[in-house]
Formats: C-alpha cells, structure tokens, sequence
C-alpha cells in the first residue's frame, strides 16, 4: 500500500515538473502539491519531496523562494531538508519564516545558520517561541544590540546564567535593553541587583508602570471571551473611610509598620491601599492597580517609599485578594529591589510613575 502511494506520489511529482516550464510554476505547484497532501503522508514520502525542491531552490529566485518558506513554517512535517536549504539561504527575507517558526530546524541546525549568516538571521532565529540556554548563548555571542534586544523581550528565551551576565553588561550602555531585561523575572537574583544599580531613575520608574510580559497567552473558548467582554464592571471601591480611619491613627501616631502588617494579614486592602497611599503621599488611583497588578515593581517600590519594611512587604504581596501566589523566585527577586532602593530613590520614582498611572486609569 504505502509502495504504490509512493509511486502515485512520485508520477504527480513528475506531472508537475513536466507541466510547468518554468522554476517558480513548478514551485508553485509543488508546494500546493505537498500542501493538499501532507496529512496523509510518511516521513519517507515526504523525503521525495526534497528531492525536488531542493534542486529548484538553486535556481528559483528570492521573492518565489520567500513565498515556500512562508508556507513551510507553518506545516509541522515539512521537508527537513528543504527548510534547512532555505533557513541558510543567504537572502533574509526567504530565511526567515523557517528560522522563526519552523520545528523541523534541530538545534544544530539553528547554531549552523547563526554561525555562519546575518544579522537578520539571528534576529529571525531571536523570535522564535521557544529557546534552549545553547541557543540563546550562541545569539548573544554573535548577535549585535538588536539580537540581544529581542532576545531581552522573548518570554519563551531562556538563558544561562553567563548569557544574562553578557546581556547585563550590555545593558549599561543601552536603557532600552536595561528596561526589557528589568521586565523578566527569571533573571538571576543577584544579576538584578546588579542591573538595579546600575540603572538610572528614569529606568526605574518605567520599572513601575510597564506591564510585565506575558509568556504563554492561554486560549480561552468564545463564549468565555463572551462572558468576559459583556460582564458588568465592578463599581470603584469607596476609601473614604479608610482614608479616614488612616488619618486619624496617624494623629495618633499609630499608622506604622506593625499597623500596616495587621491590616494586611486581615486582608483589610481598603485600608492597606489608604495607608500606602498616605505614607507614599501619592493618590488613591495610583496605589490601587499596583495591589491587582501581576508585576511587584511598583507595589515595592510604593512600600519602600512608604518605610515599610521587608517583612510587611511581603505579607502585602502575599495577601492581595484575587491574585495568585508568587512563587518563591519571584519573592527573592523582590527582596533584591527591596534592597537595592534608596528611599529617595523609591519616593521619587512612586511619584513620578503615579502620574503615569493616573493618567492611564
């Protein structure tokens, strides 16, 4: 059975070279050809259309060329050989769909392309969803300041720990990369406390406002969506009387520390976002989306700015209602902000990125 599916396969094959007088109409045809076929094909009848595609891609130009490489991306069970051909095909352009999507290019091969093509081949390589620490180590090495910049913003890029010192060291010289690699918090604790001090004010606050990348976007049914889209906003929650209740036991010299731990460990967050918002001199509107928000930047830096301490930062994090538990990286990491801040540092990084918030809400 699978013998005569080949030969079948192999007479179409010759049909459509035979047909066609030029490259880039057998191209065509056999990339649709392969297309309306490959689901009900073997690893060996794919290998027959190597044999064909390959000879052509010397001859059929860039624009022809770009078009298969498009198409082939996106196929699970493309011809390897023929991805391969045209992943070190010089021209950028055809390279580049295979180099950033395609699961028929192994590890190897990547390094090869990076090795030993351009530029725009290692951005091409940089979006890829997913990169090993080899891969990654290999991009840095290579690529220039925009390698490394989408390398920084890739959620799906894992790196060793010598490739987030290279990519640290870089980004001394460089805001922007300092800023995407502020944004991930799989860096290193002690490298971002590295990166913390080395970046200016400025940097910090874009720290506080940005919103954290997301890595894997899950994909909801319509009629969530649905839901989701036409469901009634909450109504704004009224602080009056937190704010009220935190005045006066300032006046009492009683709103500190130990009172904010309380209110927290009661899940009173009327009252901690009153209290922080007091204590930080900053407004109401640019306390509260740092409490919901998945990023801890800004919700550490309002209670550094607040002269909270280490511990009752924690229990605010740990505590906010409706949000996941944080993991315990993602605490270590905090505690490295925590530390790395001034006061000054944090009070007036706090007021300059309400502003921003505010504006956004």
């Amino acid at each position: 059975m699978a013998a005569a599916a080949s030969t079948a396969l192999i007479a179409e094959l010759d049909g459509a070279i035979k047909g066609a007088s030029r490259s880039i109409q057998v191209m065509g045809q056999l990339a649709d050809l392969f297309v309306s076929n490959v689901c009900r094909l073997n690893e060996t009848q794919i290998s027959l259309f190597d044999e064909v595609f390959v000879p052509l891609i010397e001859r059929a130009e860039a624009r022809t060329l770009a078009h298969l490489s498009t198409t082939l991306s996106e196929i699970d069970l493309a011809p390897k050989e023929t991805v391969l051909r045209l992943a070190l095909h010089d021209d950028p352009a055809v390279a580049a769909p295979v180099l950033t999507k395609s699961n028929r290019l192994s590890e190897k091969d990547l390094i090869e392309v990076a090795n030993t093509r351009s530029q725009q081949h290692l951005l091409a390589i940089s979006g890829r969803k997913t990169l090993n620490e080899a891969l990654t180590d290999a991009l840095i090495r290579l690529g220039d300041v925009e390698v490394s910049s989408a390398l920084a913003r890739n959620g799906g890029a894992h790196f060793s720990e010598c490739g987030y010192a290279t990519l640290v060291g870089r980004a001394e010289r460089d805001e922007s990369l300092m800023e995407k690699l502020g944004l991930r918090w799989d860096i290193p604790a002690k490298l971002l406390r590295e990166l913390l001090e080395k970046a200016t004010d400025v940097v910090r606050a874009r720290f506080l406002t940005a919103p954290r990348p997301i890595l894997q976007q899950k994909i909801q049914a319509p009629a969530v969506v649905a839901e989701q889209t036409s469901a009634v906003r909450p109504k704004p929650i009224d602080y009056t009387r937190a704010q009220n209740e935190v005045i006066a036991l300032n006046r009492a010299g009683k709103l500190n520390d130990s009172t904010v731990n309380r209110f927290a460990v009661g899940c009173e967050y009327t009252n901690v976002v009153a209290a922080l918002s007091f204590m930080s001199d900053v407004k109401i509107e640019a306390i509260e989306p740092l409490i919901k928000s998945d990023r801890l930047y800004g919700l550490i830096v309002a209670c550094k700015a607040a002269r909270l301490s280490w511990s009752t930062t924690t229990m605010i994090i740990r505590n906010r209602p409706g949000c996941p538990p944080v993991p315990q990286q993602g605490l270590e990491q905090g505690l490295e902000v925590f530390e790395a801040l001034l006061l000054s540092v944090a009070q007036w990084t706090i007021r300059f990125g309400s502003e921003r918030i505010a504006a956004r809400c």
